[in-house]
């Protein structure tokens, strides 16, 4: 059975990434607190259950790849120091399956579900098999971090942690990728 998964087109390939030129897609999301591991276990429940009818009219909506997984942006430092931003909440996020339109979706019953339209975009994709362990994931982002700052390439927002994978598929099987958009100007 075939998974649906946002479209993309990979415009080149390095040793530790690729560049992918995504087109726009809906997607379902979240902002839950916690750690990594809590927040992505709690946002993938409230999403899962609105898929899988908890929602007005009890519709079931098919389940896409991946699902992600991001601290929300940061907001920049200044002065007079003061505390603001989300620190510890994530946006978890299910891509919808393309035939819906915002306005086609059933609405949630869960007022923290929310809607919105990823923008066309040119993002390095990190590819590893393994757990979903918070410490893999740094070390991966290390990794990519590493290759960015040697193609001279320069990321932009805040990386993007995608999971292909249902969590009874063996860790070793399991497919993840670390996303990260690229500044538009090429660098």
């Amino acid at each position: 059975m075939a998974i649906e998964k946002p479209s993309y087109r990979v415009v080149e390939r390095r040793e530790a990434f690729e560049i992918r030129e995504y087109a726009p897609y809906l997607v379902a999301e979240t902002v839950v607190g916690g750690s990594r591991e809590e927040a992505g276990n709690a946002g993938f429940r409230i999403l899962a259950g609105y898929i899988f009818g908890k929602n007005r009219g009890e519709k079931k909506i098919a389940m896409t790849a991946p699902v992600t997984q991001a601290e929300p942006a940061k907001i920049a430092m200044t002065a007079p120091v003061a505390q603001a931003g989300q620190e510890g909440r994530w946006t978890i996020q299910f891509m919808m399956p393309s035939a819906y339109t915002v306005e086609s979706l059933p609405e949630p019953l869960d007022p923290a579900i929310s809607f919105r339209t990823m923008p066309a975009r040119r993002v390095a994709a990190h590819t590893y098999s393994g757990t979903w362990s918070a410490s893999r994931y740094e070390e991966h982002l290390a990794t990519l971090r590493t290759a960015l700052a040697e193609a001279g390439l320069t990321a932009v927002g805040e990386p993007i942690w995608a999971r292909y994978d249902p969590p009874f598929k063996p860790w070793f099987l399991r497919t993840n990728e670390i996303l990260v958009e690229l500044a538009p100007d090429g660098s």
